[in-house]
């Protein structure tokens, strides 16, 4: 955890902050903080900066905030067939960590349908991950999650509208090695597809979209590793 955050609510008028759960162990047991001493916070969906200790008792710990930076902001859109539900609940910290600003989970052929059933489709189950992923990372801006059901409805009636203004799309699936093509300007956006891969009629329709092949070699890889290598790749590209 290199950043703790509040919630909005969690600051009071005077800029004081009381905490007595999981971030107050960590400040107590691995931080090992004393009054006095400074840490890195941020507001969820807000500013980041530093809280100085004030008080360290059993019950609570006292910080006053001090915010005056924005924080590192997301980079990157996706479009993710819903994966299995423990892989998705692995993945939900790693896409917050790696900088997702949207997650638009799609149904595809190779989708089970039970997937959409899952409890880590809930935001009560999978803000929590998002928020530690964050803490991780040391950003504070949440990723905006939907979830569509349908796939060419979404595809046709929803994409040119929300993704108007970013050229660079990209469709991950396996095949020959191809890197990704940046067309400049925008927030590029990744479409990933099931552990199966996506289908011919669903390839057909993100290239009419706009979408160019990517891929990073023959192997067929697991959704969580899959989206973990492409991520990383293409930030380390775009830099």
């Amino acid at each position: 955890m290199n950043r703790i955050l509040f919630e909005r609510g969690e600051i009071g008028p005077d800029g004081i902050v009381a905490l007595n759960d999981f971030r107050a162990e960590h400040l107590r047991k691995v931080l090992r903080v004393e009054p006095g001493k400074s840490v890195k916070t941020g507001e969820v969906g807000g500013m980041v900066g530093t809280s100085e200790v004030l008080s360290i008792s059993p019950e609570r710990i006292l910080l006053r905030v001090n915010h005056n930076e924005p924080s590192e902001p997301p980079w990157v859109d996706l479009l993710l067939a819903v994966p299995r539900p423990k892989v998705l609940k692995r993945l939900w910290p790693q896409l917050a960590a790696l900088g997702a600003r949207r997650i638009f989970l799609l149904n595809a052929f190779k989708v089970e349908k039970f997937y959409f059933s899952s409890q880590w489709l809930q935001p009560e189950f999978y803000r929590p991950l998002l928020l530690e992923g964050l803490m991780q990372c040391s950003a504070a801006i949440l990723p905006e999650v939907t979830v569509c059901q349908r796939f060419r409805p979404f595809m046709e009636d929803e994409f040119p509208q929300l993704f108007a203004d970013q050229p660079t799309r990209l469709v991950a699936h396996p095949g020959s090695p191809q890197p990704p093509v940046l067309s400049g300007g925008g927030i590029p956006v990744v479409a990933i597809g099931p552990e199966g891969g996506w289908t011919d009629y669903e390839l057909e329709y993100l290239r009419q979209a706009g979408f160019t092949r990517w891929s990073l070699g023959k192997r067929v890889l697991r959704t969580d590793t899959a989206t973990i290598a492409l991520l990383s790749v293409l930030d380390y590209i775009r830099v």
